[in-house]
């Protein structure tokens, strides 16, 4: 499929960074998440209608018209919505439960590996900029940031640290708390940047 022939559409879009989270609309024709950070080869995207919620603020988020953010800054993005592969472009894969360090949160999840092989080959084959994890949950001690579950976070490859299979038998459940559940959102709008 040509994107060029696909109308442009708006996908909303939330980024966390280490200081922030990001939310807002970006313009594009692709249809996932995970296609908009690995397919673009600009260093950058730019969001409309922005919020920007501080880590650790107690104030509103601050807002902007339109917001540039580095793609390398992004730690990951979350997407509430399962988004379906293009069937004509659709591979195959096998879910393998991961758990992946990219401080300071932490992301547990499926990632999706290539079938008949094993987990460290598929490690070793990753080179996605943006990898996703799909039945996430995510969060934060340090940051004081609750879990919270997402259908996929696409988290930035280059700023892992750790990503290693999840067996909750192997002693890891000491790191995967429960997801929070009707954790109380902040206000949509604060002091404009503009």
């Amino acid at each position: 499929m040509l994107y060029d022939t696909v109308p442009l559409r708006a996908i909303p879009m939330t980024l966390y960074t280490e200081l922030f989270v990001v939310r807002g609309i970006l313009q594009t024709r692709f249809h996932r998440v995970t296609d908009i950070l690995n397919g673009t080869e600009e260093p950058s995207i730019v969001l409309e209608d922005v919020s920007l919620e501080e880590f650790g603020s107690d104030g509103a988020p601050a807002t902007a018209e339109f917001a540039q953010v580095n793609l390398s800054s992004i730690l990951f993005a979350v997407s509430l919505q399962t988004v379906q592969a293009v069937r004509e472009l659709r591979t195959p894969k096998v879910a393998e439960r991961a758990f992946v360090s990219i401080p300071p949160f932490r992301v547990m999840g499926n990632i999706h590996l290539l079938p008949e092989r094993n987990f460290r080959d598929s490690l070793a084959e990753l080179h996605q900029k943006f990898v996703p994890v799909t039945d996430a949950v995510f969060w934060s001690d340090r940051e004081r940031q609750a879990p919270q579950t997402a259908a996929m976070v696409a988290v930035n490859h280059s700023r892992a640290q750790i990503l290693a299979p999840f067996h909750e038998a192997a002693g890891w459940s000491a790191i995967a708390p429960e997801p929070a559940r009707d954790r109380p959102r902040p206000p949509d709008r604060g002091p404009s940047l503009a």
